[in-house]
């Protein structure tokens, strides 16, 4: 069996050290970490590696290093190892530097120093999943230059195999068909592209745009009571209930990372929120439309964030991808993960909030500024709560105006006053998570 290789490359000991110890708690032991100090010794080690026929799917680098810096490095190493995905870590890096590691490299990610744990191990298993994702491509990229080369040779022989040769061009229609459910038609266009066959390598775009993550709540204690088989037909189901809500409300989904959705919207920010409150309301049916006595109601966390991105196209010869790079992707998903410790199912940024058209026309409320990991500024956090039931809506909006005073009582430090004003809207709400949180560290700071 063929051992897959990670190689970690800064000029420090000690980041190395730290890098290469949270990768091997969070990875299985499938995969090797190796370290290099610089990029002529990653190279180096790359050129033995490969050598010795090890698989190298990812390297992550430091952008400022003394003899090299990281996106010459990534440049180099493409060129050795085009297939092997290439991640940045930098605090210094401009977006000249990321561009060109986009374009030269072909880079998948970039992390901010100093990096998350949560973040950084993320992106690695996303581009662990990518590397292996192409690889099965390639194997149909190759069945699809075969069949072409079997159609040149069925125009050849006799009126008998007509049939067969229709058959081939239908299996090629679906091919051609399945490439597109890869670089969906949204993100061509988003690029000015008409069609596929018009991308290049290193495409890209600086866009606004809204993006959108979901995650279905306890995922891994569900999937433990199923069988890998019911596993997948549940995870399909889900799946196909929520695509066409985000297509109707001119989205596209960007990508699947397990049972997690990542969508974006072009343009109207209202497109976003809609399409998250839809999702919602489409899980109410299907919960009653699939119920199984033996597992609980599926609950599922949605966060959107706005915001400048760069959109392009990376990979190789025989595989490319669209992705997106920037903060607005990182911000969603921290969103979506606060939904988890608000209890809530939908979450939207301030700066999302702020792009609304026409925020009057939905149910939102402000729940506080964040410290979201990634990001040194705090961010303004807003629950929409429109696909919430009828009486828990309806007391949300009525205690909106005192809820929103409390929590400006709250950051005053006045905590009385603010406990008085959340223990009225909870009289009248119920069971609303959000205010029972701040009147919990009310009483807390109050000693109770």
């Amino acid at each position: 069996m063929t051992k897959n290789v990670i190689i970690c490359v800064d000029d420090e000991l000690t980041i190395l050290t730290s890098l290469k110890a949270e990768l091997r708690k969070s990875l299985s032991n499938d995969y090797i970490i190796e370290i290099a100090e610089g990029g002529e010794d990653a190279l180096e080690l790359l050129k033995e590696l490969m050598a010795e026929n090890y698989e190298i799917p990812l390297i992550i680098s430091d952008y400022v290093m003394p003899e090299m810096k990281g996106d010459e490095l990534l440049r180099r190493v493409h060129d050795i190892s085009p297939k092997t995905l290439k991640v940045m870590l930098t605090g210094q890096a401009t977006i000249e530097a990321v561009a060109n590691a986009v374009k030269y490299a072909k880079l998948y990610r970039y992390l901010a120093k100093p990096w998350q744990n949560e973040d950084l191990i993320l992106t690695v298993r996303e581009a662990i999943y990518s590397y292996h994702q192409d690889r099965n491509i390639a194997k149909k990229n190759a069945q699809f230059v075969r069949m072409n080369q079997e159609l040149k040779q069925l125009t050849l022989e006799q009126s008998k195999l007509i049939a067969e040769l229709h058959k081939k061009e239908r299996i090629l229609e679906e091919l051609n068909e399945s490439f597109l459910r890869f670089v969906p038609r949204q993100f061509l266009q988003l690029l000015d592209k008409s069609s596929i066959i018009d991308i290049q390598l290193g495409d890209q775009i600086q866009q606004e745009i809204s993006v959108l993550f979901s995650d279905i709540r306890d995922f891994t204690s569900l999937s433990e009571r199923m069988t890998p088989q019911d596993n997948f037909k549940f995870i399909n189901s889900y799946l196909s209930w929520m695509e066409p809500v985000i297509l109707e409300n001119n989205g596209f989904i960007d990508k699947y990372i397990g049972d997690a959705i990542m969508a974006l919207f072009n343009g109207n920010v209202d497109h976003a929120v809609n399409a998250g409150i839809a999702m919602l309301q489409a899980l109410a049916e299907y919960n009653i439309t699939y119920h199984n006595p033996d597992l609980p109601p599926i609950k599922i966390g949605i966060g959107i964030n706005t915001g400048i991105s760069m959109l392009g196209i990376v990979g190789g010869k025989s595989r490319m991808d669209g992705t997106v790079i920037g903060d607005t992707v990182n911000v969603a998903a921290r969103i979506e993960e606060l939904t988890k410790h608000y209890g809530v199912p939908l979450l939207i940024s301030d700066c999302t909030y702020f792009e609304l058209q026409k925020p009057e026309a939905y149910s939102v409320r402000f729940i506080g500024q964040a410290k979201v990991k990634g990001k040194v500024e705090l961010v303004g956090v807003y629950e929409v709560f429109d696909a919430d039931s009828p009486p828990l809506r309806d007391a949300k909006f009525a205690t909106k105006t005192k809820f929103e005073q409390a929590l400006i009582f709250c950051h005053q430090k006045e905590f009385k006053e603010a406990e008085k004003l959340l223990e009225e809207c909870l009289q009248k709400t119920g069971p609303d998570t959000v205010a029972q949180i701040y009147l919990a560290r009310c009483q807390q700071a109050l000693g109770k």
